[in-house]
């Protein structure tokens, strides 16, 4: 069997989840006959599956989703074992094995620890084993979250050096508008450039059983485009899609990969931790990142939002409040808010350890 590469497929709760609430155990099996027919074409598939929630709920017989963090971890603790049986169960009658990778930003947001688990996705492939990936929402806070599975996608992709990216989701794809407001909201069958007016048109989450919305993959094919990853956003009731979007077919929304020159290290910067604080610079610091890919340096800095340590990752704005960058950070924000719009000169005499240090090297950032 030829070896087509690893493709990631991420499926969202409303997509897997019945009308009341449970998981459509034929639509499970559906995504499992496409996943075994990728298989057969040479291809190793990772499942990124959401739902824990929503089958917890189901099998303790609670109606109505609960809005308190213990009662929603401890719908996951329940619904996740439901939900890997699931998967188990009809991946059974194809003979093929699957394993339960659940993570948190706490388990990537090391360095060290991403490379175990991504030694681990390595191993299992090997294996002949399809991993099934969630977050783990048992233990999961807003610190440690990803806050939707399309990040984790993203993530996993960039781990496993996919060769493609499926989103299934509710929706046929990305428009140019938004489609529930603009009557003539086209479908944009290919995009090879995020534009500001792109993710603006993405908006929020149209769904109350999933977390995420377009405004997540768009997200998400920001980390993928960078990383040389094409990503195919697609309705994931469509007969087929998986293995359509596999074969090259024009399937809801494909976002083009750029060329990929960015490194390892750069894309975990990227999608591996969960960013600690904001830093806003003005425009000259802006075009000396983007468009001469040099350090940010204190002088450029605006404003500092969060507390964030030395070695933190943080997001740097414009003026506009627009994100155009992440990266490792060399001064904590206590530090940075006394020298901010300083010059290398007047550092020196505010704080005399800051002298000589960039905000953000530019072999610790990464620009979108």
């Amino acid at each position: 069997m030829s070896d087509a590469g690893c493709i990631v497929v991420k499926v969202g709760s409303s997509t897997l989840a019945c009308p009341d609430m449970g998981i459509d155990r034929e639509y499970v099996a559906g995504l499992v006959e496409q996943v075994c027919t990728l298989r057969e074409k040479g291809w190793r598939v990772v499942v990124v599956s959401s739902g824990a929630i929503t089958a917890g709920l189901q099998r303790l017989g609670v109606a109505e989703r609960p809005t308190d963090m213990p009662s929603l971890q401890a719908a996951a603790s329940v619904g996740q074992v439901a939900l890997v049986e699931t998967y188990a169960e009809f991946f059974q009658t194809r003979d093929v094995l699957v394993g339960q990778v659940l993570l948190t930003r706490h388990d990537t947001g090391h360095r060290e620890s991403y490379l175990h688990a991504r030694d681990t996705f390595e191993r299992l492939l090997e294996m002949g084993a399809v991993p099934i990936v969630n977050e783990n929402d048992t233990v999961a806070v807003d610190e440690i979250r990803f806050g939707d599975n399309d990040t984790l996608a993203a993530l996993v992709a960039v781990m496993v050096n996919a060769r493609l990216v499926v989103l299934l989701t509710d929706t046929e794809g990305l428009y140019d508008a938004d489609p529930r407001f603009s009557e003539e909201a086209t479908l944009l069958e290919q995009v090879e450039e995020l534009t500001d007016d792109l993710v603006a048109a993405a908006g929020g989450s149209s769904s109350t059983i999933g977390s995420g919305g377009m405004a997540t993959k768009v997200e998400a094919a920001k980390v993928l485009m960078k990383a040389g990853i094409p990503l195919v956003v697609a309705d994931g009731r469509r007969p087929h899609v998986i293995v359509e979007a596999a074969e090259g077919s024009s399937v809801g929304t494909t976002f083009a990969p750029g060329e990929s020159a960015v490194s390892a290290k750069k894309l975990w910067i990227a999608v591996g931790r969960k960013a600690a604080g904001e830093i806003i610079v003005d425009d000259g610091a802006r075009a000396a990142v983007v468009e001469r890919g040099k350090s940010l340096l204190s002088a450029g800095v605006v404003d500092v939002k969060g507390t964030f340590a030395v070695g933190d990752t943080v997001v740097l704005k414009d003026s506009q409040g627009g994100s155009f960058a992440r990266g490792l950070v060399g001064l904590s924000s206590a530090d940075l808010r006394r020298v901010k719009g300083l010059k290398s000169a007047e550092i020196g005499e505010v704080l005399p350890s800051a002298k000589g240090v960039e905000v953000v090297h530019r072999d610790s950032l990464v620009v979108f």
